[in-house]
């Protein structure tokens, strides 16, 4: 257990309750075919939905845990997943395949997100003042109106001026808005079609949100870039604005603002982007800037100084189940000291 405090920060932010028992994993499938993402991970809940204490942690096929934000390659035509040898991408529709870690299915309100501040970057649901948080319905929509998620491996640094912003990055993974016609699964990870992109300027931080399209979507051979949302899916992007723009309002906030007047950029331009995030990820896994709060455990990149063994991120996980006092040894009291709990 002494091991452990090495990787744990003051960012952890577990709240003490009753233990909380594991569920079964309820990752799917992305669908038939060549690309089966979830096959490669699958999830383990830890306590209750929609309460503070609940967490959704991250598997690979091993049956190891791992971070979504950090041990999920970006690319799907990595050559490795998880250690399993995958096919090299053979065109250039290949080449434009990503991972997608989904934190909120279409049509849902909870506004969950991967802990970046917590070891293994497990997804919760976010709170403030206290609260659990639910974005409001922006009419005539309900909740969100994609699936909504991160790219993993990619960090917009809060240190590093965007240079066609102007502003800083918001200190989060890269947000992926998915068009599909699935209503995914929290936790599912998937391989998506990058179509473009929308720069959001949220209280003077780059934001941005890609537009992409799961690969197994029945219509996904008709998109290849953004103009064929504009000409498929007619309206869409528009009410991607809209809800971007006023989805903080009723929290009594202004609207939001945008870089380009709101213009979705193609995806030439959003691949850029993604390599640039992807390049501030690894510095910051390389501890070669200032982090932060940021939480950067993980147990695939070997040669990151915050790696840890299986075994460690095995008994991090446990220590959320000790959420009581009651039965706990003097080696996990010091940890649970060194969180404040």
């Amino acid at each position: 257990m002494r091991a452990l405090l090495p990787l744990l920060r003051t960012g952890w932010a577990w709240r003490a309750g009753s233990p909380a028992a594991a569920r079964l994993p309820r990752g799917k499938s992305a669908g038939p075919g060549p690309h089966r993402a979830m096959a490669f991970y699958r999830t383990e809940e830890r306590g209750q939905p929609y309460s503070p204490d609940y967490r959704l942690f991250f598997k690979n096929v091993a049956g190891h845990y791992i971070s979504p934000f950090h041990d999920i390659p970006l690319k799907v035509d990595s050559t490795e997943e998880n250690g399993i040898p995958t096919k090299r991408a053979r065109n250039d529709e290949y080449e434009n395949l990503f991972n997608m870690v989904v934190e909120v299915p279409r049509w849902t309100n909870a506004k969950m997100e991967i802990a970046t501040k917590e070891p293994l970057n497990p997804i919760k649901q976010d709170t403030k003042d206290g609260k659990l948080r639910f974005v409001a319905n922006i009419f005539p929509h309900k909740g969100y109106i994609w699936n909504y998620g991160a790219l993993p491996q990619t960090w917009e640094d809060p240190h590093q001026k965007d240079k066609s912003t102007d502003c800083c990055g918001d200190n989060d993974p890269v947000d992926i808005c998915e068009i599909g016609s699935k209503v995914l699964s929290c936790g599912e990870v998937i391989h998506v079609k990058i179509l473009g992109i929308l720069a959001l300027i949220d209280q003077g931080e780059t934001d941005w949100k890609i537009i992409a399209i799961n690969v197994n979507d029945p219509e996904a051979s008709k998109f290849q870039d953004i103009d064929d949302v504009k000409k498929y899916k007619p309206g869409y992007l528009e009410a991607t604005l809209n809800w971007f723009r006023f989805y903080k309002v009723p929290e009594g906030k202004p609207e939001n603002q945008f870089a380009f007047n709101g213009e979705f950029k193609n995806k030439a331009f959003a691949l850029e982007v993604i390599k640039s995030t992807h390049e501030c990820w690894k510095t910051l896994l390389m501890k070669k800037c200032d982090g932060g709060a940021i939480n950067c455990t993980n147990v695939q990149v070997c040669d990151s100084p915050f790696h840890c063994t299986q075994e460690e991120a095995r008994s991090i996980v446990e220590l959320v189940s000790s959420s009581s006092n009651k039965g706990r040894s003097k080696e996990e009291e010091q940890v649970w000291h060194f969180l404040g709990k």
